[in-house]
């Protein structure tokens, strides 16, 4: 990073700090806060280093002109002094310039998958996605959790929550994000007819959310009995939970502990990132602005990947680009897509 390059994010960052709408998101600003005090670190090295080149100059200028011996050792020693100073001060430049806050502080993500348009065709096809994702977390030994499901009858996925426990989890997955489309011929299809569906994904990063308080007052909390696919009870006891925010209407859901006080846990954390995220959008937060652009109304047109079993590919429509083998993407191989999705819409 330049000096200029540097100044220029510092110039960005004071003008967006110095927002009142941008000082209400919380964590954006943190984040915004503590790359602008890495990049006053940078500069401040930077203009000792420039002063302590100015100083070697000037040593350099007094053995080029003065003759006595007296003064040459002298001007020696403070010109070795300063290449020493200088040469420090370039190795913690260097260390300085690998500091750079993430875009978000994130610690994993909550993913969400909810089937679409196209009725039972389209909970199988959100029990794919589910399925492809879980296998592409395996393959990264990325921790992954269920932290609830809802099925249908005939083995397909109303919705489901995950959680995925890895820092760099955010950035690999965070592009998929919108309406996934599927265009195959369902088993049940006698006369082979194509039918089209679709499926939603949400990615939302796991951000400390402290910012978000939850009045207990404005809390509604059901518990009941885990359930297994097909709606079958696992447990006897009520462990699962549900809790609805009043104030907003916001409903959310665990089972995926195996004590009622953990599920409530997991479910209050889930809660505090939609409504931090519903703040987010309410003033203007970017992230969640495309997110819920891509997501739309999950119609069959907002699609941002279709995934045409007939053809045997996967389009992004981002890319504009198709990738053969279906079912090896299915099966989690997903680090193709998902690598030139970082690399050229990173540049948007």
């Amino acid at each position: 990073m330049t000096k200029e390059e540097a100044l220029n994010e510092q110039k960005e960052l004071l003008a967006k700090l110095s927002d009142p709408e941008f000082f209400l998101r919380t964590e954006e600003f943190k984040i915004a806060s503590k790359r602008l005090a890495e990049l006053n670190d940078f500069l401040s090295l930077i203009n000792k280093k420039e002063a302590l080149e100015k100083d070697l100059l000037a040593a350099e200028e007094i053995l080029n002109k003065e003759k006595d011996p007296e003064l040459i050792a002298l001007a020696l020693e403070e010109k070795e002094k300063l290449q020493n100073k200088i040469a420090k001060l370039e190795e913690e430049i260097k260390e300085q310039e690998k500091k750079k806050t993430k875009e978000l502080a994130t610690k994993g993500v909550i993913l969400e998958i909810r089937a679409g348009t196209g009725g039972e065709e389209a909970a199988l096809f959100a029990r794919d996605l589910l399925e492809m994702y879980l296998k592409y977390c395996l393959k990264q030994n990325w921790p992954v959790k269920i932290l609830d499901r809802h099925d249908t009858d005939l083995g397909g996925l109303k919705e489901a929550i995950l959680e995925i426990l890895a820092d760099e989890a955010y950035e690999n997955l965070r592009y998929e994000a919108g309406v996934h489309r599927v265009q195959r011929v369902p088993v049940t299809e006698k006369s082979g007819r194509l039918h089209t569906s679709t499926a939603t994904v949400a990615i939302l990063p796991k951000i400390e959310a402290t910012s978000i308080e939850i009045k207990p007052d404005d809390l509604e909390e059901t518990f009941f009995r885990s359930s297994g696919p097909g709606g079958q009870n696992v447990q006897k006891v009520e462990t699962a939970v549900r809790l609805k925010h009043k104030p907003t209407g916001l409903v959310v859901t665990c089972q995926s502990e195996r004590y009622q006080r953990q599920n409530r846990e997991k479910a209050l954390e889930i809660l505090r990132l939609k409504l931090y995220e519903r703040e987010q959008e309410k003033i203007g937060g970017e992230i969640t602005s495309k997110r819920r652009e891509q997501i739309g109304k999950a119609m069959r047109s907002e699609k941002i990947r279709t995934y045409n079993f007939v053809q045997d590919r996967v389009t992004d429509h981002r890319l504009n680009k198709s990738f053969h083998q279906i079912g090896n993407i299915l099966a989690g191989d997903l680090d193709e897509i998902l690598n030139e999705l970082k690399t050229t819409l990173k540049k948007e």
